[in-house]
């Protein structure tokens, strides 16, 4: 089975810390989706591609941007090309000034039957420092919105880790959380990204440093409350009751095949191709318009497969298989992760057990520095 990801490249306005791929333009809209639609179509053309869908994502951007036609049309293509499952997992990712009783409806109707709702943060001057486009109220009506539509599967998005943000704030906007039940949480770092207003506030000293060891405390608090409350911490960045594990983001961690389509989308086979789509809006538009689907590629050496499973593997909370790793890369591949481990598994960072070597608490919030020093040279 694979997954496919559907990127919408549109926002309302550019969030001070967002480096992904997006225009505040609307006006290429209609066309781009006509665009997606034929990138599906001529992608499920192709020879020897997997066709059986279990989930699909619809990211961004703003997806909640989209008409309910769009949506509608983009899904008809999807289910016209591909075997999808009747169990599908359909998500949308969904900014809270979008949602209303009647988009709720809608997208219901449509077969949506996951929300990824972006929240932030519920304190005002952290959602303006943001340059978000809502405030705490509107995340707070939303949630009730979405469940009283009759959405069970709901996500929120959680930022941690901002100059704006005290433990006390952190500790307050997880309390929210657990007091709307919500049954699966996305928690992200604040980081720096090139080329955003937050880093050119703070290039041009304008704006507050990142700070680790703030924001490491902030990751153990995070972390410790949402445990202490049931839920499990399965990936770094992704807490869930029991059952509403991200099945699409999990096929990521798993290293399983996807399908990305719109400007800036990954694909991967599962194996050892990994391509990505153009990040230009104009020029995706007129490639599709020519039955050209505007791509680069690249094949992963051995290498870069072991290092890859390594990254993702750590992720999770059940971390490297020992058993599979060494039938992929052999007894002395599985003695270079060993030896390279050590250290780590002496300072308490990484567990060792027969058959599985995972991140400790301790070690979480430095998932990707670890995970870099296991790599193969």
């Amino acid at each position: 089975m694979a997954g496919i990801y559907i990127h919408i490249p549109f926002c309302k306005q550019a969030c001070s810390y967002c480096n992904f791929h997006f225009s505040t333009s609307l006006t290429q809209k209609p066309i781009l989706v006509n665009a997606i639609q034929k990138e599906i179509e001529l992608s499920a053309n192709a020879a020897s591609v997997n066709k059986n869908i279990d989930t699909i994502y619809f990211g961004g951007g703003t997806p909640s941007l989209l008409t309910i036609t769009e949506v509608h049309a983009i899904l008809h293509t999807i289910k016209t090309n591909f075997e999808v499952n009747k169990a599908v997992e359909i998500t949308l990712e969904v900014n809270p000034d979008d949602v209303n009783a009647l988009s709720l409806i809608q997208w219901l109707h449509q077969g949506i039957n996951r929300i990824s709702l972006g929240i932030q943060s519920f304190n005002d001057a952290e959602l303006q420092w943001m340059n978000r486009a809502h405030n705490a109220q509107h995340a707070l009506n939303s949630i009730d919105l979405i469940k009283e539509a009759g959405f069970i599967n709901l996500s929120v998005d959680l930022i941690f880790g901002s100059p704006l943000l005290s433990h006390e704030e952190l500790k307050k906007n997880i309390e929210y959380i657990l007091q709307k039940e919500i049954p699966h949480i996305a928690c992200y770092a604040l980081t720096v990204e090139e080329k955003t207003l937050l880093h050119h506030q703070i290039e041009q000293k304008k704006g507050m440093p990142i700070d680790d060891s703030h924001q490491s405390e902030q990751f153990k608090i995070m972390t410790t409350m949402l445990v202490a409350a049931g839920y499990e911490h399965y990936e770094i960045s992704s807490f869930a009751k029991l059952g509403f594990r991200s099945k699409h983001n999990s096929s990521y961690w798993k290293g399983t095949a996807y399908w990305g389509f719109g400007p800036s989308a990954h694909s991967y086979d599962g194996i050892d191709n990994r391509r990505w789509n153009v990040s230009n809006n104009a020029l995706y538009i007129q490639s599709l318009e020519k039955g050209i689907i505007p791509f680069e590629e690249e094949t992963l050496s051995a290498k870069q497969q072991r290092n890859e499973n390594i990254m993702i593997a750590l992720r999770t909370k059940e971390g490297v298989n020992l058993d599979q790793f060494k039938t992929k890369y052999g007894e002395e591949g599985l003695m270079q992760l060993l030896q390279q481990a050590q250290p780590y598994v002496e300072n308490g960072q990484l567990i060792l057990l027969e058959e599985q070597l995972f991140l400790s608490n301790n070690g979480k919030f430095f998932a990707d520095g670890i995970a870099a020093d296991l790599f193969a040279n």
